[in-house]
Parts: structure tokens; sequence; C-alpha cells
């Protein structure tokens, strides 16, 4: 498991400077990472060192990750940011 500053570190590198990855990445880390297991803490550590156009691409789902690990974060990130029906 990330510990507290560790977890504040990947909250800060989740702001990535591009307003589309920022919205989705920002409240998952702050909100949804601590939340989840060592595993898939480091899933998302690997996520953020990959680079902006291949996250855009990926989240606006023009290409797909050929990692299957990252591929199932990035859709746990755009489950997480999806509005819940509840709310609409």
């Amino acid at each position: 498991m990330l510990n507290e500053v560790e977890l504040k570190r990947q909250v800060w590198h989740s702001r990535r400077g591009m307003l589309e990855l920022d919205v989705l990445l920002g409240p998952f880390a702050a909100h949804a990472l601590p939340l989840l297991g060592a595993d898939q803490q480091q899933v998302y550590v690997r996520l953020l060192a990959q680079q902006d156009p291949d996250l855009f691409a990926w989240f606006m789902g023009h290409e797909m990750s050929d990692d299957a690990e990252l591929a199932a974060m990035v859709r746990q990130v755009q489950d997480y940011v999806k509005p819940s029906p509840v709310l609409s």
C-alpha cells in the first residue's frame, strides 16, 4: 500500500496540465486511489508514467493500451468519474 506521502505524490502527479486528463485523474487519485489495494495502486502509478498523448487516446476511446492492467485501470477511472444516474 502507498503511504500517505506517496499517495499525495500520486495525487500531485495526476495533475497533467491537460484539462481532459485532469478532470478524470484528479478526482480518482484524491478519492478512489487510497481505497485501492496495493497491486491496483501500483498499476495506477504505472498508468501515470505513460505519456499524455497515450493517456488521452486511451481515455477518449481512440485507442486501447496493449497492457491489460493499464487498460483495466483506464476503465476503472472512467467508471469512477461517470455521473451517477441517481444524480442526473
